[in-house]
């Protein structure tokens, strides 16, 4: 929910939405028509950004992480406490009335005829109080709509970590394709090693090569073994990473089946102004700077006198009926007047403060709005440059798998050394890791710019958030 709509760029007066209070320009450079990096669509892309990746699976992974990832679950108990208070503020600018009672038993000793007797009389008391300020200036009203930004903040950031912690889950699965991918890499290698090591042996049996062949390809075989052992580790790390944003006991236990998807190019959409209508922590910076407005006018009005109206009444009677009786707590109605007249300086250095940080709260927004066009810029240029490694990686690796395959024919025919061998086998490893590589770094961007846009993805909460539009617009009415 927005408060005074997408600020686009373009000069900011919080006295747009605060009514009277300073002006704070929150001066943003003009967005232009078309992203600099690439060619745009007519549009924003309004699918789900999880079905560009063709795999089933990273949408019930996103829905398992939505609904029980603790540090989501915490966010979302901050918006209802967010929530809590904003109707706490509103309920603080209401009449405020208060009854308290009390009964009680008296017993005097009275002396009669020589007897000591007791006297019992009962007693009832009743205090009333009421007090309700008079809103003449709207300092009032301009705390309840600061407070109702906040929510708006609140529930934005809510949007926001769903949004971060969706792009971290898939990001965090094609981490574990990728780390699954090297080591069946370097268990291949360690195949070829032990290959090269038994023609290694086999022709020293008979002559053909030397101890020092023999020594080499044991070391490689080794060198590769270790490896390995390092690509399991990784395998571990990343698998228990992901069950962590799942919300489950870290057992590393997941297995990957999926192999890294196969991009097209990336088809830009929209506009730079769209991704500022889009993304949740521009209007979450947004409703801040609009809070910060209204506390400002709030602390300026706070210099102007004010009408207090407050009723107390207390009765102490024998008997209850009197004690209730209209009249006699109608009896202290009182109306007061006050005005600030000498506070040291504090009043005006308050709205001097508050002031300052609505100034401050413009510059982070104009911050907020760079970072987000920085972003899709970002990686609109990095998945043209990632097409071009994956394109070129994979060349490599067909050539360098090539010749392996013919550096293997040689050695067998001992035409090359066990050196050449090791080095065109390690070039093959190189280059098939590049290559996964190079894909999974592409995969991790375009989730990264489909989250810069903003997401766009359908509704994949589970309940777990309180009804944020609800409850704001019941606020907004109140």
């Amino acid at each position: 929910m927005r408060i005074c709509g997408p600020l686009l760029g373009t000069l900011f007066l919080v006295a747009s939405c605060a009514g009277q209070p300073d002006s704070y320009p929150a001066l943003a450079p003009a967005p232009p028509q078309n992203w600099a990096s690439a060619e745009v669509s007519a549009e924003m892309p309004d699918n789900n950004w999880l079905d560009v990746f063709g795999d089933p699976t990273i949408s019930d992974l996103v829905r398992e992480a939505l609904a029980a990832n603790p540090s989501l679950r915490s966010q979302a108990f901050t918006v209802a406490a967010t929530q809590a208070q904003a109707r706490a503020t509103y309920g603080r600018s209401l009449p405020n009335v208060s009854i308290g009672g009390s009964a009680g038993l008296t017993s005097t000793p009275v002396e009669i005829a020589g007897d000591i007797n007791r006297l019992d009389s009962e007693t009832f008391g009743l205090d009333a109080s009421l007090s309700w300020e008079a809103d003449l200036w709207g300092r009032v009203d301009a705390q309840i709509d600061a407070a109702r930004a906040d929510l708006v903040a609140s529930q934005e950031d809510f949007r926001a970590a769903r949004l971060s912690l969706a792009g971290q889950t898939v990001i965090a699965w094609f981490d574990l394709s990728d780390a699954i991918a090297q080591q069946r890499v370097a268990a291949e290698t360690v195949t070829a090693r032990e290959r090269a090591l038994e023609l290694t042996e086999r022709r020293f049996s008979r002559g053909l090569s030397t101890a020092l062949d023999v020594r080499t390809a044991r070391s490689s075989l080794a060198s590769a073994e270790a490896s390995v052992a390092a690509r399991e580790q990784a395998t571990g790390n990343a698998i228990r990473r992901l069950e962590i944003l799942l919300g489950r006991y870290p057992s590393g236990l997941i297995e990957v089946e999926t192999p890294l998807p196969l991009l097209p190019t990336i088809a830009p959409g929209g506009a730079p102004a769209d991704v500022l209508v889009r993304r949740p922590d521009v209007a979450a910076s947004e409703a801040r700077l609009v809070a910060a407005g209204f506390r400002a006018e709030q602390a300026r009005l706070s210099l102007f006198p004010s009408i207090s109206i407050t009723a107390r009444a207390s009765s102490s009677e024998d008997a209850i009926g009197d004690a209730l009786d209209p009249a006699r707590l109608a009896a202290q109605l009182i109306s007061n007047l006050s005005a600030p007249v000498f506070t040291g300086g504090a009043l005006r250095a308050e709205r001097e403060a508050a002031q300052a940080r609505a100034e401050s709260a413009a510059e982070n927004y104009v911050s907020t709005v760079l970072t987000a066009w920085n972003e899709v810029e970002d990686t609109l240029a990095a998945d043209g440059f990632l097409a071009v490694q994956e394109t070129a990686q994979t060349r490599a690796l067909e050539e360098a798998r090539l010749a392996e395959e013919l550096g293997e024919r040689q050695y067998a025919n001992g035409l090359i050394s066990i050196f050449n061998l090791i080095d065109l086998q390690t070039r093959r490893l190189t280059a098939e890791s590049s290559v996964i590589s190079a894909r999974s770094a592409r995969a991790s961007n375009r989730v990264r710019y489909h989250l810069a846009l903003g997401g766009g993805a359908p509704e994949l909460a589970t309940g777990l958030a309180p009804d944020l539009e609800t409850d704001t617009d019941r606020i907004n009415t109140q």
